[in-house]
Order: C-alpha cells, then sequence, then structure tokens
C-alpha cells in the first residue's frame, strides 16, 4: 500500500512540476527591456474592462485580439510572445498562452506577478 501510494504521489508532483513550468516566467526588469527593444508582444487576458483602466504597455488586449490572434502576432514564430493576467494566482494568462502555442509560436512566456505585480512595482501603464 505505501508503495502505491508513493508511487501515486510522485505522479502527481510530477504532473504539477510538468504544467507549472509549461511557460517561463519573465520578470518585470526583462519585460520592461524587452518593450524598450521593442523585441515582444505582450498579451494582456484581463479582460476589457480591466485594461481599459490601464494596462502594461505595449500590451494588446485579448479579449478583442483572440478571434485574429495571428494578425497581431509577429511573422516570427520564435519571437518573444508574453501573457499576463491578474497577479501570481491567476491562470487566466495560459488562454493567451495555449492560443499563441496552438499557432506555433515556440518563445512564450508568463509575467506570473501579473498586473497587480506590475502596479505594485510602480509601474506605469497604458491605458
Amino acid at each position: 500500500m505505501k508503495k502505491v501510494l508513493a508511487t501515486l504521489c510522485a505522479i502527481a508532483l510530477s504532473a504539477v512540476t510538468v504544467f507549472a513550468g509549461e511557460y517561463p516566467d519573465i520578470s518585470i526588469a526583462e519585460l520592461k527591456t524587452a518593450i524598450a527593444a521593442k523585441t515582444v508582444t505582450v498579451i494582456d487576458v484581463n479582460g476589457g474592462s480591466s485594461y481599459a483602466r490601464g494596462h502594461v504597455p505595449t500590451a494588446i488586449n485579448f479579449a478583442e485580439a483572440k478571434a485574429d490572434l495571428a494578425a497581431k502576432l509577429p511573422a516570427d514564430k520564435g519571437a518573444l510572445v508574453v501573457a499576463y493576467c491578474g497577479g501570481p494566482s491567476c491562470s487566466a494568462y495560459t488562454r493567451a498562452a495555449d492560443a499563441a502555442k496552438e499557432l506555433g509560436y515556440t518563445n512564450i512566456k508568463h509575467l506570473s506577478a501579473g498586473i497587480s505585480g506590475w502596479l505594485q512595482a510602480g509601474e506605469a501603464t497604458e491605458k
């Protein structure tokens, strides 16, 4: 019985680890550098009203762009794409990250700090 329980725990932990690491995190500082260099497409997954109140500079509104996301993303499938949502406990970002992945993009990252972390860091937003 102990062996079965240990095996089940190991499987569960490995599944969580694989899921959690699917999209690597990007720091606020790294994202700011990429935005300044114009080498990133940022996708906000917080919804229209949140987007209107303020979003990471250059971010596109996933709620409006999802129907034609391919047109909003760069031609280079290796280009950096960053998705974010509300903060560290929010997983809505995966909708945009998965959509980009399905379109063939290979360099997708997650700003786990989200808009709440961006604001807490004192960073400016666009409206």
